[in-house]
């Protein structure tokens, strides 16, 4: 350790996969990172659920904190990790009392300041102190400090993305395969790749979470989880891969944020040619539009040990150099409210649409009149095969319509005795994803 550099003291609660992983690199690459940081970075207090377990580093000289929210009362700390996860409880009590006591707050906790983060945030800023989460969104990809540091000269129009590496390992699968979701989804669980309780990823609230972050910064807003509109991945079947490569394109659960429009995350098609179509497996991809940048696109691992504690390493390193400012890129008094979404779910968009009707006659005749009921027209439509008596897919590409005809029509195709299944309807993004 260098004399003359200052020493950083950190604490870090929750010593999971990637509160342990900072921890070994922050240990085991000490010469490197405390020569790019200008300070040396000391481990000082830690707190996990176990204290007997290996993590591969010595524990001996960190004082061991059994209640994590009482990290904060630690006067030598500079700095709390937090790992911990979820929402409420522990780890908002940390994060109150963190920024409360003037200590810089670095955290990977998405749901926390998708719910909570306007609240710190005005913590932080009484306090004078950072508050960090790189490692809250996309992993391994630098989507935060995109749009707080290298677009910030940007008039940013829209943000969009694949921001939860476990439905896109779903979905690349199920296209590839011709696997059902629920299977693959075990296999997922299996390879460690979904929770054992899967809900947070699949039905998109995880990376709504991201996106409400995301938005947040792009337009100078509070971030408002709640206004988000969310459809998650659970209703696509292996028949929607089929009829949707034969149109053109792949599906996909993209975010979608635009200025003064309630966010969007949704499984969606994509144009098989468009970048974000291209993103397979577990990976993320964040694509920015602005001017006068006009559209840039980052790829990269999402989620897991290295990938994650790289983003907080970075946190870590700017605050060691003083490299931080407001939470959500200005001071919390200058943002706009986030829940003043005036324009809705955006422009009408094509749709895809799926029936699993009865085969027999008249059941054309019951899905037409109930389009035209709903001011919805269909450019093209496609039936194949024959099952008389068994239910058969019909499915439909609409032209531009509004979602909220899309979603009240599929309300009225499910009270049709012909339809023997719950509808399934996603939008088509085309002029989204134009640059």
């Amino acid at each position: 350790m260098s004399h003359d550099q200052v020493v950083l003291k950190i604490g870090i609660a929750g010593l999971g996969v990637v509160g342990g992983e900072t921890a070994r690199q922050l240990i085991n690459n000490a010469e490197r990172l405390n020569t790019t940081a200008g300070v040396n970075f000391q481990i000082c207090a830690v707190n996990a659920r176990s204290r007997n377990t290996d993590r591969g580093f010595d524990m001996t000289s960190m004082t061991w904190v059994d209640h994590a929210p009482d990290m904060a009362s630690i006067d030598e700390l500079d700095i709390i990790v937090e790992m911990i996860g979820g929402s409420e409880g522990v780890a908002l009590d940390l994060a109150r009392a963190s920024l409360a006591s003037g200590k810089h707050f670095i955290t990977a906790n998405k749901a926390l300041l998708a719910n909570h983060g306007t609240e710190l945030a005005t913590l932080a800023e009484a306090n004078n102190c950072a508050l960090m989460f790189e490692a809250a969104v996309a992993g391994g990809i630098p989507a935060v400090k995109a749009l707080r540091e290298g677009l910030a000269g940007n008039e940013v129009t829209r943000v969009s993305g694949i921001l939860n590496g476990t439905c896109n390992y779903i979905l690349t699968r199920m296209e590839k395969t011709g696997e059902a979701f629920d299977d693959v989804l075990a296999d997922a669980q299996k390879l460690g790749y979904a929770e054992a309780e899967p809900s947070f990823d699949v039905d998109g609230i995880d990376a709504a979470h991201k996106l409400t972050l995301l938005a947040a910064i792009a337009f100078g807003q509070t971030p408002d989880f709640d206004i988000v509109d969310i459809r998650g991945i659970r209703e696509v079947s292996a028949s929607d891969f089929t009829y949707a490569n034969q149109l053109g394109f792949r599906i996909k659960l993209v975010g979608v944020a635009e200025p003064g429009r309630v966010p969007q995350m949704q499984t969606c098609l994509l144009p098989a040619a468009s970048q974000l179509a291209k993103v397979d497996g577990v990976l993320n991809a964040v694509e920015y539009h602005g001017q006068p940048v006009n559209s840039i696109v980052s790829i990269g691992p999402g989620a897991g040990a290295g990938p994650t504690s790289s983003a907080v390493l970075a946190d870590l390193i700017d605050v060691a150099r003083g490299r931080w400012g407001p939470a959500f890129g200005r001071p919390v008094a200058e943002l706009k409210s986030g829940a003043d979404a005036q324009n809705g779910l955006g422009p009408d968009k094509p749709y895809y649409i799926r029936l699993m009707v009865q085969d027999q006659s008249g059941v054309l005749a019951d899905v037409t009149r109930v389009l035209q009921q709903h001011e919805i027209s269909v450019e093209s439509l496609v039936q194949q095969g024959r099952s008389s008596g068994e239910a058969v897919p019909l499915v439909m590409i609409t032209h531009e319509a509004s979602a909220a005809s899309v979603h009240t029509a599929l309300t009225a195709f499910t009270a049709l005795d012909c339809v023997r299944a719950k509808p399934v309807a996603m939008p088509i993004l085309v002029d989204e994803l134009e640059g």
